[in-house]
Formats: C-alpha cells, structure tokens, sequence
C-alpha cells in the first residue's frame, strides 16, 4: 500500500480547524502535527489552501442491488458516493429479496466486499414475522435494523402492533425507522384523486404524505422506544412538528432517541415541483419553507444528530411518469458534501457543524470502530476539498448509473479534490484507482 504525507491542510476535525500535515502509513493515519512533515518512501501531497475533512459516513443509502440493478449497484453508486466524498455508507434492506434473513443479509455483504470502492455496512430489514432472524444478529458486525413504518416494497412494512411492540421490547441493536403512517396516506390520496381526478401531480405530493402522517408514525416510535428503553433512529425527518420528539439536552452520545435530517429535506421545498417535478419526489415528502427551515435550525442545535441523503436512484424513464406511476427517490450521494459546502457559503451552517452531522456523530451513534474523525490511529478515509472552485452539475460528470440529478444546472462553488478510502488514494481529481475495494464496518459494541 502507497503511504502519503499531506501537508498544510486546513483540518476540519472536532469542533476546530487548524493547519496542520497528517502521515498515512498502511491504510492509517499515524501522525498529526502542525508542522511540514517530510519522510522517505512517502508520496507528499502539498495541500495547502484546501480543506481536509474526515470521510463522510452517510447512515442511509439505497443501491439497488440485488434485484434493482437497473437503477443502480454497489459498484456503481460507492463510486459516485467516493467522488462526492462518502467514504462509507449503509444501505438500506428494501432490494430484491428483502435483506430479511441473515442468509440474504450475507449476501449483500459478498457483493459489498467485491464491488464496493467505499467500506460498506448494510441493514437487516425487518417484517411482521421475522423476529427469529434479528434476534440471531452479530452487533458487532451489522450497523442495525431497519423498520418501515410506512409504504415499503414486498413485505416490509410493519404494521402489526405487536411485532412492532416485540421488536422494540426484544432487539437490542440499533433500530431505524422510516415513520408515516400508511393508512392516513391511503385516505389522503384517495381524497385527492376523488377531488383533482387525472389533474393529480407533485404538487399534491405533500399534501398527501403531510406533517400528520409523519408525526403520528414518529411520536408512536418514540413512545414504543420510551416503553422499551430502545435504541432508536429516526430517518428523514421532514416536518417542523416532528422536532418537538427530540432533544438537545443530551450529547448525541448519550441519547437513547436520535434523529437524520437529509440533504433533499435541507435544499428543497414544496415550491420547487414546479420546476423539479417528480424528480424531487420523495418520500417522507419534501415540505414547505418553514418545514426546511426548521429542520436547519434542529441541525444546527443538535435536535437532528446526523445528515444523511437517503440516496434512492431510479431511472430518469421511471421518474418521468405521471405522478401516481412515478416512485419516490433520487441519487444525492454525489452532491450531498458540495451541496453542505454551498450552504456554508450562504452562511447558514459552519465547517465544524458539517463535519459534526456527516462524520463524528454518525460513528458515535453507530459505534463505528476507528472512523469518523481524523485521529492518530484511526483508517485514512479522508476528504480533500477546494472552497473556491467553481464547477457544474451536468450529465458529462454525473457517476451515477440512473445518469441524473436533482442538482443538474446547479454551480456549486467548492469541488471535491482527493478521497482516501482507508489510506488508499481511491479518487484524484476525476480519476478512480479501483484497484483496492472498501472495508466492512465493524463496530463496537
């Protein structure tokens, strides 16, 4: 393995940033000083006037494999995600099969180990009769279980009191949910095709999967946690109201109840289907202006512990179909670090707050061994950015497999420049050395 020095970064790290060189020695780094650090059989990188970030860790992806590959794969999408500087992710249950049982679960992770160009961890899902099979888990070895508390694929949602009951009470690992509540949904839509007919679009799209369906799926979470004293993770908040569930009293740390907020709920609003259309349709839906404003605001005062994207890719014929034909999701994993860095530059978020929400406190709160700072000891996956390098979103350099954007047109003003994945140099202005693949998560616990 290439051992590299890099010298005169600005480290974003902990709450501070400093000048200072780091040393990568065998996929770790083994030294942090603020002086210029020369060694023998080292590779110097001079970064001076850039930014060096810990590796992003993004708690919510889905790519699509197996069974969906036509949307994206492992391979696929972790090379979009080390260009956008994600250095490891976890990915979500809902392919085809369901990761439901520990045999399918270990499947994904063969492919992860052959394909993935970042380190990978996946979910087991959960259904209503499945209970068996997440009590069998390694909690040293999968980042969590995942429950739909809403519209999911196949038989993952979750609606039977008492499974749901039995798995908060009985599992002791980490438990995310996707919180709406399906029935409300149901009616909602129903009330909107019987009123609007063949006129029914996006724009109904909030309106349906509305603040009341999100807030009575999450407050019955939190209170079954509460019951349980259960570790719990609530995904993808999109409505100001769902904020009153959380606290900030409490370090991420220490808390038993804790929350995502992701890029798309950050960035958009209702406002923008009239130009976005079905391509910003997602569900938990994105909301109103106060909706996105409020969730910043929690961000930023620690009532939402993490920034994830919720990266969920179809194809660009699949998202171009009528509303009520067109699925929710779209790629971010690309975009969702220069689309933070732009919203610093607006002023609205600091350095050390991003890298708070998108490193340090997602391996706190997952308990991820050696990741999620820059630290002597610790893997090398690191992130190398340019603030003032002005570039834009177009198909030529889009990665990911479904060949779109949200954020085609958009200039951003940061780029990312270097991604080191585990001590290994896996991107470099443009350019991919695939030669070395990522590692599985371990975690302790």
């Amino acid at each position: 393995m290439e051992n590299y020095i890099i010298n005169n970064a600005k480290i974003v790290n902990e709450g501070q940033i400093i000048e200072a060189s780091i040393c990568i020695k065998n996929g770790l780094i083994t030294k942090i000083e603020k002086q210029t650090i020369f060694k023998e059989g080292y590779t110097i990188i001079d970064a001076q006037g850039l930014y060096l970030l810990p590796g992003l860790i993004d708690d919510q992806v889905h790519f699509r494999e197996p069974g969906l590959t036509h949307k994206g794969n492992i391979y696929s999408e972790s090379k979009a995600a080390v260009a956008g500087g994600i250095t490891s992710y976890m990915e979500m249950p809902n392919t085809v099969p369901s990761a439901v049982t520990i045999e399918l679960l270990e499947d994904k992770y063969k492919i992860g180990q052959a394909t993935s160009l970042a380190n990978y961890s996946f979910f087991m899902g959960t259904t209503n009769t499945n209970l068996d099979e997440l009590l069998r888990l390694d909690p040293l070895k999968v980042c969590g279980v995942k429950i739909f508390m809403g519209s999911s694929t196949g038989d993952m949602l979750v609606d039977n009191p008492e499974a749901l009951n039995n798995i908060f009470k009985e599992v002791n690992l980490l438990i995310a949910t996707h919180c709406e509540d399906d029935p409300m949904i149901k009616q909602n839509q129903r009330n909107f095709i019987e009123k609007l007919g063949a006129s029914i679009d996006i724009n109904s799209h909030h309106l349906i999967r509305n603040e009341a369906a999100c807030y009575k799926s999450s407050s019955f979470a939190v209170d079954l946690a509460k019951k349980h004293n259960t570790r719990l993770h609530i995904l993808h908040i999109s409505t100001a109201k769902e904020l009153d569930l959380f606290d900030n009293k409490l370090s991420s740390k220490d808390k038993r109840i804790t929350a995502e907020a992701c890029i798309h709920h950050l960035w958009f609003c209702n406002e923008d289907y009239a130009t976005k259309g079905n391509f910003i349709k997602w569900n938990p839906a994105i909301k109103t202006t106060n909706d996105r404003a409020a969730i910043l605001q929690a961000v930023l005062d620690n009532r939402i512990d993490v920034i994830a994207t919720d990266h969920a890719p179809h194809t660009f014929e699949e998202k171009s179909k009528p509303y009520l034909e067109a699925p929710s999701g779209g790629p971010l994993v690309q975009h969702a670090l220069v689309a933070l860095l732009e919203m610093y530059h607006q002023n609205k978020i600091s350095l050390e707050k991003i890298v708070e929400k998108t490193s340090h406190t997602v391996a706190d709160l997952f308990q991820i061994e050696k990741r999620g700072y820059i630290r002597e000891g610790y893997y090398a996956d690191l992130v190398l950015v340019d603030l003032n390098k002005t570039w834009e979103v177009n198909k030529s350099n889009i990665l990911y497999h479904c060949g779109w954007s949200p954020f085609e047109g958009n200039k951003f003003q940061s780029k990312i420049i270097k991604t080191f994945v585990n001590g290994h140099l896996a991107y470099d202005n443009g350019q991919f050395d695939e030669s070395k693949k990522g590692m599985r998560l371990a975690f302790e616990r």
